[in-house]
């Protein structure tokens, strides 16, 4: 295993510091105007930094390289223990343990389209933690975020496999709640919106934050007035325990689900009485592949087979979160800039492509940015986790999720 590990580590140095160098020809220039020599963090996990010369200046990046054939290392979910909540990106990977990270998913971060609504913080996009589905896709038209590219979805996820291997998928809510009426289908899993005229079934992973934002908004305009037509069903052990006309808040008990209704799916509910019994299924179908999925963290494409989707924005520029994909799935490339003023530039999404690209990627996946981007490292002997990039507002901003990766050694 040594041996095995000391040729995975040399040659992943060998992919960092030619990363770095494409870096550093990004400027038009060597190693010596900005290009840093790799450093090991954990064996097959390398850091290094570098300058990107953009349309609105030079953007200073940060490169995480992990070589995920070397089976001491994984990558997983960063998440608070709801979620319907946020940490830090340090604060989750100390609590995990993980060595290194990067913020996730774009989230609900605004009241303002509902006044008196309380923010979820839950993200856009599908979720899966150590094999299993924390989450759902909200409607593209709820989500938070920059406009999606064309052909893109809210299911779009960057997932890893049980088979290690990273992959670019969509991920589908196929769910459905069992009852003497009949079989009703589930539009939702723990979303902080629900689409028109749906079901959703929330349970312990939603945390405490009320369930009636996600009655909120339309499937095309998240600032619509909440729905004045909602019904919520408590399951538990298989029976209808409780109802209410309108959707609650705080924890739900582990084995049990709360079932939210609005238009039709509200009206669906109230035909269902205490007492009965109800059966509640739930899981996340992967669409371009049979694979079943370790990790998942919702975001959009940006580059696919070795060429940027169509249709990306080339026109505003912004400090960004990004991931790629190399050498068959095996290695994943996990960049981050630096945000502020003083720290120049950023990029748009179609130069992200175009550097994940130049970085040896084939595939690339887009995450938050602005003040979400964030990337740490924790040294081996280190008990808390160290900021790498410079945040745009000067401070880590909370996140709902993130990538963390992982070593046994």
């Amino acid at each position: 295993m040594a041996r095995r590990s000391w040729r995975i580590d040399r040659a992943l140095t060998a992919l960092a510091v030619s990363s770095v160098l494409v870096g550093a020809a990004l400027v038009g220039a060597g190693p010596a105007s900005g290009a840093q020599r790799a450093r090991t963090i954990a064996p097959s996990v390398l850091y290094s930094e570098f300058d990107i010369s953009a349309a609105k200046g030079v953007a200073r990046a940060h490169l995480l390289t992990v070589d995920l054939r070397n089976p001491q290392v994984r990558v997983g979910l960063l998440h608070p223990q709801a979620v319907a909540a946020r940490a830090t990106v340090s604060r989750l990977a100390d609590a995990q343990r993980a060595v290194a990270g990067v913020n996730g998913d774009f989230f609900d971060i605004t009241e303002s389209e509902h006044p008196g609504v309380a923010v979820t913080g839950a993200s856009d996009g599908p979720a899966i933690a150590d094999g299993r589905p924390l989450k759902a896709a909200v409607p593209n038209g709820q989500r938070f975020g920059p406009v999606l590219p064309p052909g893109t979805s809210t299911k779009d996820v960057l997932g890893v496999g049980t088979d290690r291997t990273a992959r670019l998928d969509r991920l589908t809510l196929s769910g459905s709640v069992s009852t003497p009426q009949g079989r009703l289908k589930l539009g939702g899993l723990n979303q902080f919106a629900l689409p028109q005229g749906s079901i959703g079934a929330y349970t312990s992973d939603w945390g405490s934050v009320s369930r009636r934002w996600a009655t909120c908004g339309t499937d095309s305009d998240r600032a619509a007035p909440c729905s004045k037509d909602t019904y919520e069903v408590t399951v538990r052990k298989g029976r209808i325990v409780a109802t209410a006309a309108r959707p609650g808040s705080g924890p739900i008990a582990a084995g049990t689900t709360v079932l939210v209704g609005r238009e039709a799916g509200a009206r669906t509910l109230r035909g269902l009485s205490e007492g009965e019994r109800a059966q509640v299924q739930h899981r996340l179908v992967a669409t371009t592949s049979r694979v079943r999925y370790s990790f998942a963290v919702g975001g959009f494409p940006v580059l696919r087979h070795g060429a940027p989707l169509p249709g990306l924005d080339a026109t505003t520029s912004a400090v960004r979160t990004a991931v790629g994909i190399t050498d068959s799935g095996h290695r994943l490339l996990l960049l981050a800039l630096d945000g502020g003023p003083r720290y120049r530039g950023g990029l748009t999404v179609a130069e992200v492509a175009s550097v994940l690209g130049k970085l040896g990627a084939t595939d690339g996946f887009n995450l938050d940015g602005g003040g979400s981007t964030t990337m740490v490292t924790r040294a081996s002997k280190a008990r808390a986790a160290s900021v790498r990039n410079h945040p745009s507002k000067g401070a880590q901003r909370p996140v709902p999720n993130g990538i963390g990766v992982f070593s046994t050694l």
